[in-house]
C-alpha cells in the first residue's frame, strides 16, 4: 500500500476546512527598452532625485501569492512574493531572483482588540513610498515578527523586531600596494610589458597599507510606529521610530555605533487628493541615509564610517485633480546631513567626513484625453553640495529632467494601470560636462515601457 505523508493529510483537512480555497495573486511589473544619443542604449540617472518616468533602464517584476485561511473570528493570511530585476538585454537572460515576502499574519487572535495582527516571517513592512520617483522614504522590510495595529484608544500602536545583518571591514595585518600614481600608469601601459615590468620593479611605486577582511555583524531593527493621531479636519499623523543595533558575536568588537532614525508623517486628506509632509532625523548610520536618497531604515553601514554622522530630511509630495481632465504628482524634498564619513572605492573609511545638502523638485501633470488616452509630462531638478570638514574640498552636484509621454491606461485615473507608454526625455548633467560620453553633459531618450500593479 502506498504511504500517505501525515503532513499532507494535515494540510488537505486545514485547508478543506478553511472558508474557501482561493488563492489572491498580487504583484507589480514595469519593463520596456529605450534609445539614446549619446550612450547609445538605454539611460537611467538619479530617478530618485529627478523622477522616474521616462527614466529607468531596468526590468522589475514582484509576484506575490497569498492565502486567507478562517476558522471563527480569526483570519490566518500565508503570504509570499517573489521579486526579479533584470537588464531586460534580450529574451532570455539570468536575473536576480528574492523571496521578498513569506510570512504569516493573524488577525482576530487577541480576544480584546479583533483588529490587531500578529506576524512573524519575511515581509514588506508598512513601506512608505513616493510613486513618481520610486523613493521609499521609509523601508524596514525583512524577517523578523511582531504586533500591528494594536489599539491604543483611537491610535493603532505597531512594534517589531526585524533582522537587519550586515558585514565590517576588521584589520588583518598589512600589505604592500600599488600607490594611486602608479596604479594609473601602469593602466596607461595597456598591455605593453616592458611599461608594466618598469613599474612593477621600482620600489617607489609601492606603499604599505593596512589590509582589511570582511566580518559577518548581527543587526538588528526595533520598530515602533502609533498611527491614526487625529489633528484638524481631514488630517491625522503618524510617529515612526527605528532603532538599529547589533549584538557582538564572542570576540567580536562592532565598529557601528547604534542608529536612531525618528519619523513623523502629517497626512492631509483633501476633496482633491491627497497631500503629505514628512520629517525624518537620523543618527549614526541613520544620520547617513537621512543625508540622500539612498537609504530608508535598512541595509545599516556596519563599517564605523558613520559614528559621528547625522541628518534630516523635510519632504512634502502628494496627488491631486486640478480640473476635470488634469491631475498631478510632486515631490518636494530637502535634505542635509553633518559629519557623513566618506569611503574608498573598497568600501574602506577614508577618516574624512563631509557635510551634505541637497534638495529636489518633481512635478507630473497629467491631461487626459478619455477614459484611456492621456498625455503624461514630468519635469524635476536634483542639486547640493558635499563640503569636506575643514572646507579643504567641495563638490556640487545637479541632474534635471524633463520627459512627455503618451500613453494608454485602464482606466482616467492618476494610478490606473495597467498602463503603456511611449516617451521622450531630456536629461541634463548641470555639473559634470563629460556626464554622457563624448564631451556631452546632456542625454536624449525615447523609448517604449509598460507598468502594472494588480
Amino acid at each position: 500500500m502506498k504511504k500517505v505523508s501525515l503532513i499532507a493529510a494535515a494540510v488537505a483537512t486545514t485547508l478543506a476546512a478553511g472558508s474557501a480555497f482561493a488563492v489572491d495573486f498580487n504583484g507589480y511589473m514595469r519593463a520596456g527598452t529605450g534609445i539614446s544619443g549619446n550612450s547609445g542604449g538605454d539611460v537611467s540617472v538619479n530617478k530618485n532625485g529627478i523622477g522616474r518616468l521616462g527614466n529607468e533602464n531596468d526590468n522589475y517584476s514582484e509576484f506575490g501569492f497569498a492565502e486567507e485561511l478562517k476558522t471563527g473570528e480569526q483570519t490566518w493570511r500565508l503570504e509570499s512574493m517573489i521579486a526579479s530585476g533584470a537588464d531586460g538585454a534580450n529574451g532570455w537572460e539570468d536575473g536576480d531572483f528574492n523571496v521578498a515576502q513569506f510570512a504569516v499574519k493573524a488577525k482576530g487572535v487577541i480576544a480584546s482588540d479583533k483588529e490587531a495582527t500578529l506576524w512573524a516571517g519575511k515581509t514588506y513592512y508598512q513601506r512608505k513610498d513616493i510613486h513618481i520617483t520610486d523613493f521609499y522614504f521609509l523601508n524596514t522590510s525583512g524577517t523578523g515578527g511582531g504586533i500591528e495595529n494594536l489599539s491604543i484608544g483611537d491610535q493603532k500602536l505597531s512594534v517589531a523586531l526585524i533582522q537587519d545583518n550586515g558585514s565590517q571591514n576588521v584589520g588583518d595585518g598589512q600589505q604592500s600596494q600599488m600607490t594611486s600614481d602608479a596604479s594609473k600608469a601602469y593602466a596607461a601601459c595597456k598591455g605593453d610589458k616592458a611599461c608594466e615590468l618598469a613599474i612593477e620593479n621600482d620600489p617607489n611605486n609601492f606603499e604599505t597599507v593596512d589590509k582589511y577582511k570582511g566580518e559577518s555583524v548581527n543587526g538588528y531593527i526595533a520598530d515602533v510606529r502609533l498611527a491614526n493621531i487625529g489633528l484638524w479636519s481631514d488630517a491625522s499623523l503618524e510617529l515612526a521610530l527605528a532603532y538599529n543595533f547589533a549584538t557582538e558575536s564572542s570576540g567580536q568588537d562592532v565598529q557601528a555605533d547604534d542608529g536612531l532614525m525618528v519619523t513623523g508623517i502629517i497626512h492631509q486628506g483633501m476633496d482633491n487628493g491627497f497631500n503629505q509632509t514628512v520629517l525624518q532625523y537620523g543618527t549614526n548610520g541613520y544620520g547617513a541615509q537621512m543625508s540622500s536618497f539612498g537609504g530608508s531604515g535598512a541595509w545599516y553601514d556596519r563599517s564605523g564610517a558613520q559614528n559621528d554622522a547625522t541628518g534630516y530630511r523635510l519632504i512634502n509630495w502628494g496627488v491631486m485633480n486640478l480640473g476635470e481632465s488634469w491631475e498631478m504628482g510632486h515631490q518636494l524634498a530637502y535634505l542635509a546631513g553633518s559629519d557623513i564619513g566618506g569611503k574608498d572605492s573598497s568600501g574602506n573609511y577614508t577618516g574624512q567626513n563631509f557635510d551634505i545638502d541637497q534638495y529636489s523638485a518633481v512635478v507630473r501633470p497629467m491631461y487626459k484625453w478619455n477614459d484611456t488616452m492621456r498625455t503624461v509630462f514630468e519635469a524635476g531638478y536634483n542639486a547640493g553640495e558635499q563640503i569636506a570638514k575643514g572646507g579643504a574640498a567641495k563638490e556640487d552636484f545637479g541632474n534635471a529632467k524633463f520627459t512627455v509621454a503618451q500613453a494608454w491606461a485602464m482606466g482616467d485615473s492618476f494610478w490606473a494601470r495597467p498602463e503603456i507608454r511611449v516617451y521622450g526625455s531630456y536629461i541634463l548633467d548641470t555639473e559634470n560636462d563629460d556626464a554622457f560620453g563624448t564631451n556631452e553633459d546632456t542625454e536624449y531618450v525615447f523609448g517604449i515601457q509598460a507598468e502594472a500593479w494588480w
